[in-house]
């Protein structure tokens, strides 16, 4: 059943799908400082260097994740076919492996489920031709979120920096492109926002640098 805003969140653990990412990796960092009950899924947890509090968890989202989500009320998603990949991985890991995380959050009955998308997956027509694949693979991840019937909220973050973040933002597109952007520890920043607040079901964001606090626009 849908959340509503005098319905608070079952604060059991939180699934962050793509944590050895750049923005995985900070999220974990703050879910951690915040003593936030995480898990973390990973392919090799012999790769993994995260604070003892976080529960590791190996799966492939490519072959099926619905174990790992026993346990948990939140999932995020952060994870990304990566800028080295082709359109392959791009199709597998953005398209089919959000798919697939969906699908299991829908059977284990996920509170709430917090995709981290792209600026630009609204409509990609208008987007750099290099990256229209991408694009359009985070537009019907979106758009099968957003049609599953769970509490989702959407954020898309402009092109991502990895300057320090200070958790001033703004979420309305600047009209020049090179100011079109925004650091990973502040994108981090506001999902962490996102998991503490119901506020935020039911809505997509644009996330970019800005004068404004996090708490004063994502409401």
């Amino acid at each position: 059943m849908p959340l509503t805003k005098q319905t608070a969140f079952d604060m059991s653990k939180t699934l962050v799908i793509g944590a050895t990412g750049k923005i995985g990796k900070i999220l974990i960092r703050l879910l951690a400082q915040n003593t936030i009950p995480t898990k973390a899924l990973v392919r090799d947890r012999q790769k993994c260097d995260f604070p003892s509090s976080v529960e590791i968890v190996e799966g492939d989202l490519e072959s099926g994740i619905e174990t790992t989500m026993e346990d948990c009320s939140t999932v995020i998603f952060t994870a990304g076919s990566g800028a080295k990949t082709g359109f392959d991985k791009t199709l597998l890991v953005d398209l089919w492996g959000a798919r697939q995380a969906i699908e299991a959050a829908k059977i284990s009955r996920i509170q709430h489920f917090i995709m981290i998308s792209s600026r630009g997956a609204g409509d990609p027509d208008p987007g750099p031709e290099r990256i229209k694949p991408y694009l359009v693979a985070k537009h019907f991840a979106d758009k099968y979120l957003a049609e599953s019937g769970l509490n989702y909220t959407i954020l898309r973050p402009g092109r991502l920096t990895d300057d320090i973040g200070n958790k001033r933002i703004r979420t309305d597109r600047p009209e020049d492109p090179n100011k079109q952007f925004i650091s990973r520890e502040d994108t981090a920043h506001t999902i962490l926002h996102c998991l503490k607040n119901n506020t935020v079901v039911g809505k997509t964001y644009e996330l970019f640098e800005g004068s404004d606090s996090i708490e004063d626009l994502i409401v």
